[in-house]
């Protein structure tokens, strides 16, 4: 199953990507996450319908003040695209 979210909020030069690397981590999820030139931050994680629902409820609680999502929008794929990692790609 793919998880593809984009978050909106005080969400790049906060470390934010990082904690969502690590989060993934925990979690098993392979994928990627990248700041995008809207000032927003995309991933796409890939991991078994109970990983990602898991990781995905992990994303409600940040271990950095400085972050401050103020809108995410969620999208579940059923598909496998074999993602053998996670990335900060950009």
């Amino acid at each position: 199953m793919i998880v593809h979210i984009i978050f909106d909020g005080r969400v790049q030069g906060v470390g934010f990507r990082y904690s969502v690397m690590q989060k993934a981590l925990e979690y098993g999820i392979n994928g990627w996450v990248r700041n995008n030139d809207d000032g927003t931050v995309e991933m796409e994680g890939e991991g078994t319908e109970e990983q990602v629902k898991m990781f995905v409820e992990s994303l409600r609680t940040w271990p950095n003040r400085f972050i401050k999502v103020t809108n995410k929008k969620i999208t579940y794929l059923e598909v496998e695209k074999g993602y053998k990692k996670f990335s900060i790609v950009g």
